[in-house]
């Protein structure tokens, strides 16, 4: 008698196990990461209630303009064109610009997003949860890859620690239906689990102490819980991670944070220029000794690539104000480098530092060539490129990472 109790026990617990794990979608259209470009988005443009974004040119901090020829809604700003006319900036808050975007992506073969999740943003009734509502149904209506981000800025008042995480990612599952949403299922998997990113651990700027804030038991949540869990995790680190030097906190704990996840990403923003001597040649050997860590302690590696940088317009009142495109782009060769030496040196997987990011001027999306014009303000043009020109070669590399056409390490030309 005792023995049929404890086999009724047992499969009941299965199937109550069972039913738990019904949280996330089995299937999905993107089963992995690997042969996938991915980028950031921060989604975080949003209109005031009085309708006009940047008033003046003091209140600009944005180093891109985007060009908003295709945006059903737009909003006045303080500065004009050359021609005079009133230079005009979209809002996030819209559907109908993150409708634009995810089109974007569809149109040029950008395969999806990793949608930015500030910790300070972790809140039901935060601005950005419409955002992601919006962006998760038309990644499904457009078919393209997205997965959240955790990004640890915001982090490091007191008594602070990823236990506020724990309870959004809760939400972002029930609420928002993020790994389980309506019509096509599109989040990103990994090994067969949906992949969820914790971004900055090891920055020595930030004001946390990555041994005192949560992280290991967030990890072990994502991973293990038997409701809300069965994730990957990919953590966002320091360029030089591996050596915990340079740009990175020498604290071993961090190699025991990544050993513990499925995936790291290296941010690379900033680390490398065109405008130094066989800098390709530092980054193909950062990637290379970086993969090789990888593969001896089982796990996976995904390569930053940024297309250039501009901090001028935010730092210009600083003790330390920067020059406009202090990281050139070069009409895309930088970006290709980047690219084509990441998938040469055997990497499966690219993460895009940014697909909307106008402030640090890493923007891939559709940019203008003709910014407004003022005497304070500056902002990068594109070099006489198209707008959608790093769109298109986001696209390109895409088919080479899928074996679609050879690598070639000179920059496409379009036909």
């Amino acid at each position: 008698m005792k023995t049929h109790i404890s086999l009724f026990l047992m499969f009941f617990a299965l199937a109550v196990s069972g039913t738990a794990q019904t949280k996330h979608a089995k299937t999905t259209l993107y089963p992995s990461y690997k042969g996938l470009i991915m980028a950031g988005y921060q989604g975080w443009f949003r209109a005031p209630a009085n309708g006009v974004m940047y008033p003046n040119e003091n209140q600009i901090h944005i180093d891109m303009w985007p060009d908003v020829s295709e945006y059903e809604k737009t909003y006045p700003t303080g500065l004009k064109h050359a021609d005079g006319s009133v230079a005009r900036f979209f809002s996030t808050t819209d559907r109908s610009t993150v409708e634009v975007h995810f089109r974007w992506m569809k149109e040029y073969g950008v395969d999806g997003v990793f949608m930015q999740r500030f910790f300070g943003d972790s809140r039901p009734n935060n601005p950005q949860t419409a955002l992601l509502k919006n962006a998760f149904e038309l990644a499904s209506k457009y078919e393209r890859a997205i997965a959240v981000m955790y990004d640890l800025s915001g982090l490091g008042k007191a008594n602070d620690d990823c236990s506020r995480l724990v309870e959004d990612w809760k939400y972002l599952v029930d609420s928002v239906g993020v790994t389980n949403q309506k019509g096509k299922q599109t989040y990103l998997f990994f090994n067969g689990k949906p992949v969820v990113t914790i971004w900055g651990l090891g920055f020595p700027d930030r004001p946390y102490n990555i041994r005192s804030i949560g992280i290991e038991r967030f990890i072990d949540f994502l991973k293990n819980d038997p409701v809300y869990g069965g994730c990957s995790v990919m953590l966002g680190v320091p360029t030089f991670w591996r050596d915990l030097n340079s740009d990175c906190l020498n604290d071993p704990y961090l190699h025991d944070l990544i050993r513990s996840a499925d995936l790291v990403m290296p941010w690379t923003v900033q680390r490398f220029s065109p405008l130094l001597h066989n800098d390709m040649d530092r980054y193909r050997d950062l990637v290379a000794a970086d993969m090789k860590w990888c593969r001896e302690n089982n796990v996976a590696y995904v390569p930053c690539v940024t297309p250039g940088f501009s901090w001028h317009n935010l730092s210009r009142n600083s003790d330390d104000p920067k020059p406009i495109a202090s990281i050139p782009r070069l009409k895309g060769r930088f970006y290709w480098a980047q690219l084509t030496t990441a998938i040469n040196s055997g990497a499966g997987m690219v993460y895009v530092a940014m697909f909307d990011e106008v402030n640090e001027g890493t923007a891939i999306f559709k940019v203008s060539d003709n910014p407004p014009v003022g005497s304070i303000a500056k902002f990068v043009d594109l070099e006489g490129m198209p707008s959608d020109h790093y769109l298109w070669l986001t696209g390109e590399a895409s088919k080479i990472l899928k074996n679609q056409k050879p690598l070639s390490l000179k920059l496409p030309q379009r036909e």
